[in-house]
């Protein structure tokens, strides 16, 4: 065989490792002095499935992972997702406190006064109070927590547990403190 056609072998091989159209290809000739490659040509239609995950599970007899009704409920994993809950609340409130400035025609002053018409009592008033203050607490709080974190400070696991747990009476007292105002 010839330098000439053993380069053509060469770069017909890589191209077709390259290519997603060309699946497989049958011998190359023997004879280059033609330059004809014999090839299998296969459409990318007709190419076998491959096989999901699921698919392969189902066929294998194999059962899914309960994923998360086996663990017990930790107090990172609740708080974390009361912080992003509280993330969420906190925004959807600003988004519609705002929007209900743009298209009220009334004042803030107005809508007060209609709270008041309602003749709350003080401890049921205190209550609506906490219920709005407590979201914005916890989230500072453990805002604060999570700053303290990206410095490196409390990452051991029971200084975690520690903060956490005064995290939680810390936004209880602030939100108190807010309704008391």
């Amino acid at each position: 065989m010839n330098f000439e056609c053993s380069s053509l072998r060469y770069n017909l091989t890589r191209s077709l490792i390259r290519s997603t159209v060309l699946r497989q290809s049958l011998p190359l000739s023997r004879t280059c002095s033609d330059r004809y490659v014999a090839m299998k040509i296969v459409p990318v239609d007709s190419v076998t499935k491959k096989e999901t995950f699921f698919e392969k599970n189902a066929r294998l007899g194999r059962e899914m992972s309960p994923h998360l009704t086996i663990y017990q409920p930790q107090l990172t994993s609740l708080l974390s997702v009361t912080h992003r809950g509280t993330g969420m609340v906190l925004t959807a409130g600003v988004w519609a406190l705002g929007l209900a400035a743009l298209i009220s025609p009334q004042d803030i002053g107005n809508y007060a006064s209609v709270i008041e018409g309602l003749h709350l009592g003080s401890g049921s008033l205190m209550f609506l109070k906490f219920m709005f203050a407590f979201p914005l607490s916890f989230h500072t709080a453990n805002g604060v927590r999570h700053l303290l974190w990206d410095t490196g400070r409390f990452l051991k696991i029971k200084e975690v547990y520690s903060t956490g747990y005064a995290m939680v009476g810390m936004s209880f007292v602030l939100a108190a403190m807010l309704a008391v105002m």
